[in-house]
């Protein structure tokens, strides 16, 4: 059986596409193959990875890395995390190629206390999480 390839991207590849890509890996059964991008590299937030920590997920050696035109025109599915990436992307020449667009809200733009932040960085984890596992179950 041939992996899918699912290309996860964002605006900066450093939490909603990290996220989405590091629950993939996990819950995806080997079923997938799984990459992630964004239209900028804007490194790996340090925050996402301590909550996906907490999530039994380590994505600490996860890169932050720019949409490739290869991958996204190999991608079975190319799925955007943010309306940014969605309105942004750039053009899939394979007309094969299916995509979809999950809007989350950017964590990284949160305000507060550290708390704060990094509850509002744990209800993204959480919703992507479940979308995930909705997507496995739908695709399996």
């Amino acid at each position: 059986m041939n992996k899918k390839l699912v290309y996860f991207l964002c605006t900066g590849n450093s939490c909603r596409s990290q996220m989405a890509d590091g629950f993939l890996k996990a819950l995806g059964k080997d079923e997938f193959e799984v990459k992630s991008a964004g239209l900028e590299a804007h490194g790996l937030n340090p925050r996402a990875v301590r909550v996906m920590k907490e999530a039994g997920i380590d994505i600490s050696g996860h890169t932050s890395d720019v949409i490739d035109p290869e991958l996204l025109n190999r991608a079975d599915m190319v799925i955007t995390l943010c309306g940014h990436a969605d309105e942004h992307c750039p053009a899939i020449m394979n007309p094969e190629v299916v995509k979809w667009h999950w809007g989350f809200d950017d964590p990284a733009k949160a305000t507060g206390t550290e708390d704060e932040i990094l509850e509002k960085f744990r209800q993204v984890r959480n919703a992507i999480k479940a979308r995930i596992q909705q997507f496995v179950v739908d695709k399996s």
